[in-house]
């Protein structure tokens, strides 16, 4: 098992959740929501877009839809939370990076910043996950040209 093939896999991972992150950190920081509605939003959020795409690969694959749900949550759902986990709390510990709002660079800093933690934080989980035939080692079972 090799350290780019976890890498690729988190990577795929980073996709849908800094999707669903940068959304919902936009959406409740520009609302003024609280911290937690606001991180709620964006971790629902990141399992939505992260989820979606790998459905998106395994059905081209072949895959029926109830099948391909059950790869997406076995591929993706430890990789996610690990993800998620890490780059909010990155967010919520910044010293004001929750409060500075979309037109400041302290937020887009610190989100960057929290991606990229959560980047290399989960590359090693992938990495044992796959070498057990877990996480996305379930997905390119399904779909070779993932």
């Amino acid at each position: 098992m090799s350290w780019r093939m976890a890498a690729d896999a988190t990577r795929h991972c980073l996709t849908g959740c800094a999707i669903g992150e940068v959304l919902g950190m936009a959406i409740g920081t520009t609302a003024g929501w609280h911290d937690a509605a606001t991180v709620a939003l964006s971790v629902a959020l990141a399992f939505l877009f992260g989820y979606a795409l790998t459905l998106r690969k395994v059905l081209r694959g072949g895959l029926r839809l109830g099948a391909a749900i059950k790869v997406a949550l076995a591929a993706d759902t430890v990789s996610i939370a690990v993800m998620e986990l890490v780059d909010n709390a990155v967010m919520l510990v910044v010293p004001g990076a929750m409060a500075a709002g979309l037109a400041s660079g302290l937020f887009w800093a610190s989100l960057a910043f929290s991606l990229l933690v959560a980047f290399l934080l989960t590359v090693p989980v992938n990495r044992w996950l796959i070498g057990r035939g877990l996480g996305h080692a379930v997905m390119h079972q399904h779909h070779h040209h993932a």
